[in-house]
């Protein structure tokens, strides 16, 4: 049975702002409702492989590995430093353009998808976030997590879907002003650049 205080707990992890939460802002700021629907999907698909790892254990493995580990992180560092630069650029993939017209769903859930799964942290946040709630029956500790992690995989979509909505309805606003859409776009590299920092000083 799925306990309140997991409710509650993925519910505050969910809505903390992170880069995925980022990323389906600036879509839905820069291409509207549907494009940030795409987004909030491939930022909650990218979760899969981390629950997949933390449900087989191989969580631990990356946990223990410190090459393994840096490998992912800095494949992570990397990818976060090229979406900061496509802020900046002029006809980027997330600079905020009132003459912009949408990418295709795929290709925006592709780059969602990528945030997440180069995040090694995560395989590592199931593996501690999941068994406190388990049952203790190890018969049924797999189901069990994977039944935790596609509650919380629903819980991602549905407020990053909310997150996308609330930016798309502030696009008409704030497209209207070249000087506000390019502190945004400045923003959101910074944020980006900054994001990739800490990744970078994280440690398995």
């Amino acid at each position: 049975m799925i306990s309140l205080q997991f409710l509650l707990t993925a519910f505050v992890v969910v809505l903390a702002p992170g880069t995925g939460v980022l990323y389906t802002l600036a879509i839905g700021l820069g291409q509207g409702r549907g494009p940030s629907l795409a987004a909030a999907f491939g930022c909650t698909l990218g979760i899969v492989p981390h629950l997949l790892a933390a449900t087989l254990g191989l969580a631990a493995v990356l946990h223990a590995s410190a090459f393994a580990f840096n490998i992912v992180k800095f494949a992570g560092v990397a990818y976060l430093l090229w979406l900061a630069w496509q802020s900046l650029r002029s006809g980027g993939a997330l600079s905020l353009s009132a003459e912009k017209s949408a990418e295709s769903a795929w290709r925006i859930a592709r780059r969602a998808a990528l945030i997440n799964i180069l995040n090694p942290k995560l395989s590592i946040f199931f593996l501690a976030l999941l068994p406190p709630f388990l049952s203790g029956n190890p018969a049924t500790a797999s189901l069990e997590m994977t039944v935790l992690g596609g509650v919380f995989m629903a819980m991602t979509f549905g407020i990053f879907a909310a997150y996308g909505a609330f930016a798309a309805l502030a696009r008409r606003w704030l497209l209207g002003s070249e000087r506000v859409m390019r502190w945004l776009n400045r923003s959101f590299a910074g944020v980006f650049a900054a994001l990739a920092g800490r990744l970078a000083l994280e440690r398995a």
